[in-house]
């Protein structure tokens, strides 16, 4: 567990030790990998592009070597489905960090592909269903873990609905001619909170003498409530802008 910690404080650390130097060298030019199709992001516009300029190295090296597009989707739902296994055999923290490097592949698909000139309707397409078996793989674990109990189930279950009915609400939007990318609990939102729930939750459970699971399962709560909020919210908002 200190060496989890350990990691955790380090990479932290480089994190945000990076961002003055991003904020000094690229803050504010134009990043043509970025067409703004996921929408707004909670921690503002700052941080994504950090993060866009953070993981460049790995881009870079992607495209050096030939990496597809279609190889980081498929990544993004590997990594899904191994963080709801490591969910169900009680490795929160490992099934953490595997959301968070799917989270990383799906940023990755998208603009590898926009710097090859792949970006179109079939990259699209695979690029939002895949993403909705990632995140089912990873919910199903969660279930398995929760399993002895009827409210943490609940709030599992209407988490996963909630995320599924949020991109659904955008998809059917836009089969109208209506683009909708408004609401707090988009699947960036949800990526951290479940992420970085299933890492820090064995050290904090530990140290407040609460019960496993905890912490992971208050965040899922809230992405319970905050996805169906922003389905209904996305809803309401598309249904005003239709005939």
């Amino acid at each position: 567990m200190r060496t989890d910690l350990a990691f955790l404080l380090g990479l932290l650390g480089l994190a945000f030790a990076s961002m003055p130097v991003f904020a000094a060298t690229a803050a504010g030019r134009r990043d043509p990998l970025d067409v703004d199709q996921r929408g707004s992001f909670v921690l503002g516009d700052f941080v994504r592009s950090w993060f866009y300029w953070f993981v460049r190295p790995v881009e870079r090296l992607s495209l050096a070597v030939g990496a597809s597009p279609t190889a980081f989707n498929l990544l993004g739902v590997a990594f899904g489905v191994a963080a709801g296994a490591l969910f169900a055999t009680d490795r929160l923290n490992l099934g953490g960090w595997a959301v968070l490097l799917g989270g990383v592949a799906d940023v990755l698909d998208g603009r590898i592909a926009r710097a090859q000139g792949m970006a179109g309707t079939r990259g699209a397409f695979l690029d939002s269903t895949l993403d909705r078996f990632a995140e089912v793989g990873a919910f199903v674990g969660l279930a398995v873990y929760f399993q002895t109990s009827a409210l943490a189930l609940v709030a599992v279950t209407t988490a996963l609905g909630g995320s599924l009915l949020v991109s659904y609400a955008r998809a059917r939007g836009e089969s109208q001619g209506v683009v909708c990318k408004v609401g707090v609990m988009q699947r960036a939102e949800r990526l951290l909170m479940v992420g970085f729930g299933g890492i820090l939750d064995p050290m904090v459970t530990s140290a407040a003498g609460w019960a496993p699971g905890t912490l992971l399962l208050g965040l899922v709560a809230i992405v319970a409530v905050g996805t169906v909020g922003t389905a209904a919210y996305r809803t309401v908002w598309i249904a005003r802008r239709l005939d």
